[in-house]
C-alpha cells in the first residue's frame, strides 16, 4: 500500500468511527490528528556530532489512529539501542505538548527539554537558538558516557531541527554555513527544504549564499498547506536606548558573568545578583583635580551614549549592559595574523570596555550605530588589567582592531566573501585619547564637529591599571549644565513626586527634593523608573532629562555627594582650560609630552612608508 492509499484509508477509518471527526471544534480531532505527512516521513536520520535528527515520536495513545508503522518514545529508545546508542537528552522543538507524555522519556532516565518553536513560516528566534546551543553544549561538556546521544525533533525533523543543528555546528566546529547545511543534508536527506530557513542562516552569520546552494524541493510525503506570510519590519529612528542583540539562557549568562569577574580578579561573593564590574569615573572637583598634577593623564571626549562591555567568544559576541545582562550579537573578531593570510582563529574570551553611540550625518540624517572601544580587560583568556593603560590601549589596536580591519578590507574586495561585515548591527572603532596639551582643540573643534552627542571630557591616567567599579583616579568633567544624578522616581499615594537614592543596598528618600519634567515626559509614566536629572540652581530644583532604561538602581548617596560637590565647585570650561594650561607646563608633563609627540611622529612616518 503506497502512502496516498494509507492516507485515504486512514481518513476513511476516522470518518467511519466518527462522522464529525473533521470538525476542528471536536476534542478527539485536536488530540489525535496526525501531523500532515508524518506517516510517510522517515523516522530519523544519521547521527551528526552526537545528535540524532528525528521526526516527533507519538505516544501510545496515538497508536490506534495510525495506519502504518508506529514510532513511540519506547520504540525510539529501543531502535537507538540496537544501533549502539543510548539517549541521554531529548530536545523537543514542537509548538505543542500533545504528542507524548514527557514521562515516557524520564522514566528511562532521559532528560527532556522543551524549546517551543512555532514552525510553518516562522523561523526559530535567536533566543530559542541560544537556548538550544546552550543545552547541547552543557550536555556534551558534562556527560561521562561517550555513548550517550541527543535526539532532536520538531514535527518532521527537517526544518526547525536542521536550523538548530546547523547553528550548533557553526558555533562549535567553526565551519561555514554552507558546510554545516551540507553536513545536515547528508545526515537527514533532503535536509532543510524551506528557503526562508536557509536564507536566515546565511543572514545570521553575514555570509554570502553561494549560487550553487539551491533549496531542495518539498519532499513527496510533505503535503504543505502553509500560506505565505509577509514579514513586516517596523521602521524608525535609532535611539541610544534601543535594545540590541538577543537574550541568552540564564545558566550561560551566569557562567559568563563569573568569567568576567575572573578576568578582573574580583571575588565572587554569595550574592544572587552580581553587580556590573566595569570601571566607573568620578566627577571632577576642586580636590581631585589635583590628581592631574600628580599623575600623567590623557584626555578623551565623553560620549553621551550607552555603556557596554563586550565579551567575545567562539560562540558569538555578547554585549554586557550596566544591569550585567548579556545579549548576543553576531560580530566577528579574528585574531592577529601575519603575511595578510586569512586568519584561522577568532578571539575567545576577550573582554572589552566601551560605549555605543549613534552617529547622524548632518546633511542626510542617515544614522549609523558605532561601538567605541576604550579599554581591554582580557585577550583570549589572559587578563591584562594590571598592565598600564597606554599598553592596553596599544594592545587593543594591535590585537583587536587591526586584524578585524585587515580581514574586512580583504573580504570587501572578494567576489564571494565568506563573511559580510557590512551586515553587522554596528561598526567598531578604538576610541581616541589625546595629550592634555590638546584639550583646547578637543573642546573647541573636535567635540563640536562630532556626529553624536558629547557631554564633557574623560581624563584617563596613562599609567593606571584597569580598576573595576568606582575608580577614584578616572575623572569625568561634564559641561556644567549637563552634570546629572540618576534618581529612582516614584509618585506617592497623594501624587507627590518622590526621589530616591541608593544607600547600602536600600533606597533612601531624599526629603525636600523637588523635580520638574520636560514637556514630553509624563511623570506618571516615569514613576518606578530611574531618571537622569540635572540641577537648576536658579529654581533650586532637579530637572528630569530622560529615563534611564539601562539602569536598575539609582546612584549611590556617595556618588550624589560627589556630583553635588562638582556642581557647587562650578568647574567651567574656562576653569578647566586654565588649569590644564598650567599643568602641561610642569616638568613631568612637558618632558613626557615631547617624548610622546616624537613617538607619534615616528609611528606615523613608519605607516606612510
Amino acid at each position: 500500500m503506497d502512502r496516498e492509499e494509507r492516507r485515504r484509508g486512514f481518513k476513511r477509518k476516522l470518518q467511519h468511527e466518527d462522522p464529525g471527526i473533521h470538525n476542528r471544534n471536536q476534542q478527539d480531532y485536536d488530540r489525535y490528528a496526525l501531523p500532515e505527512g508524518w506517516v510517510g516521513c522517515p523516522a530519523f536520520g544519521e547521527e551528526i556530532s552526537g545528535i540524532i535528527p528525528s521526526k516527533v515520536p507519538l505516544g501510545e495513545s496515538f497508536s490506534d489512529h495510525i495506519q502504518g508503522e508506529t514510532y513511540t518514545p519506547k520504540q525510539v529508545i529501543h531502535q537507538q539501542r540496537l544501533l549502539g546508542r543510548e539517549l541521554g537528552l531529548v530536545i523537543d522543538l514542537t509548538n505543542t505538548t500533545r504528542y507524548y507524555p514527557v514521562s515516557d522519556w524520564e522514566r528511562e532516565g532521559i532528560r527532556h527539554v522543551k524549546i517551543k518553536c512555532q514552525g510553518r513560516d516562522s523561523v526559530p528566534d535567536s533566543e530559542s537558538v541560544n537556548k538550544f546551543i546552550d543545552e547541547v553544549s552543557k550536555f556534551f561538556s558534562h556527560k561521562t558516557d561517550p555513548m550517550k546521544f541527543i535526539l532532536v525533533h520538531c514535527t518532521h525533523g527537517h526544518n526547525r531541527t536542521g536550523f538548530m543543528i546547523v547553528h550548533f555546528l557553526i558555533h562549535t566546529k567553526s565551519i561555514s554555513v554552507t558546510e554545516a547545511i551540507s553536513q545536515f543534508s547528508r545526515a537527514r536527506q533532503p535536509g532543510i527544504y524551506k528557503q526562508d530557513y536557509i536564507d536566515a542562516l546565511y543572514m545570521s552569520y553575514h555570509e554570502r549564499k553561494p549560487d550553487s546552494i539551491v533549496c531542495p524541493h518539498t519532499p513527496e510525503w510533505k503535503r504543505s498547506s502553509d500560506q505565505d506570510n509577509e514579514n513586516h519590519v517596523r521602521n524608525g529612528g535609532m535611539t541610544i536606548d534601543d535594545i540590541l542583540g538577543d537574550s541568552i539562557p540564564f545558566d550561560q549568562q551566569k557562567m559568563m558573568q563569573e568569567a568576567c569577574y575572573h578576568a578582573l580578579d574580583l571575588v565572587i561573593t554569595g550574592r544572587w545578583k552580581l553587580p556590573f564590574p566595569g570601571s566607573h569615573p568620578v566627577s571632577l572637583n576642586r580636590e581631585n583635580q589635583q590628581l592631574l598634577r600628580q599623575r600623567y593623564y590623557y584626555a578623551t571626549w565623553k560620549a553621551d551614549g550607552t555603556r557596554y562591555m563586550m565579551l567575545i567568544t567562539w560562540d558569538g559576541c555578547f554585549l554586557i549592559d550596566r544591569k550585567f545582562q548579556f545579549r548576543r550579537v553576531q560580530m566577528r573578531f579574528p585574531c592577529k595574523f601575519s603575511n595578510k593570510v586569512i586568519p584561522e582563529k577568532t578571539h575567545h574570551y576577550t573582554l572589552l570596555d566601551g560605549e555605543m553611540i549613534i552617529d547622524t550625518d548632518p546633511n542626510t540624517q542617515k544614522q549609523e550605530r558605532r561601538y567605541l572601544i576604550y579599554d581591554v580587560i582580557s585577550i583570549n583568556h589572559v587578563s591584562v588589567v594590571k598592565l598600564p593603560f597606554h599598553e592596553r590601549w596599544k594592545m587593543l589596536e594591535k590585537e583587536v582592531i587591526e586584524p578585524r580591519n585587515m580581514e574586512r578590507d580583504t573580504l570587501s574586495r572578494s567576489a564571494e566573501p565568506y563573511y559580510r561585515y557590512d551586515l553587522e548591527p554596528f561598526s567598531v572603532r578604538r576610541k581616541g585619547f589625546w595629550l592634555l596639551s590638546t584639550v583646547t582643540k578637543l573642546l573647541r573643534k573636535f567635540i563640536p564637529g562630532l556626529s553624536h552627542a558629547s557631554d564633557g571630557l574623560i581624563f584617563q591616567g596613562w599609567d593606571d591599571p584597569y580598576v573595576p567599579r568606582t575608580h577614584e583616579g578616572l575623572l569625568k568633567w561634564k559641561f556644567p549644565e549637563m552634570n546629572s544624578v540618576d534618581f529612582l522616581f516614584e509618585l506617592g499615594v497623594d501624587g507627590r513626586p518622590l526621589l530616591f537614592l541608593n544607600e547600602r543596598g536600600k533606597k533612601r528618600l531624599m526629603s525636600g527634593f523637588r523635580v520638574v519634567f520636560k514637556d514630553e515626559l509624563d511623570p506618571v509614566f516615569c514613576s518606578g523608573k530611574i531618571i537622569e536629572c540635572s540641577w537648576d540652581a536658579e529654581g533650586n530644583v532637579w530637572v528630569c532629562m530622560r529615563i534611564r532604561p539601562d539602569k536598575l538602581t539609582p546612584n549611590e548617596l556617595m556618588t550624589y555627594t560627589k556630583v553635588m560637590k562638582s556642581i557647587k565647585d562650578n568647574i567651567t570650561e574656562e576653569v578647566v582650560l586654565k588649569e590644564i594650561d598650567e599643568i602641561v607646563r610642569l616638568p613631568m608633563y612637558a618632558d613626557r609630552i615631547r617624548t610622546d609627540i616624537r613617538a607619534h611622529e615616528h609611528t606615523s612616518s613608519a605607516r606612510r612608508r
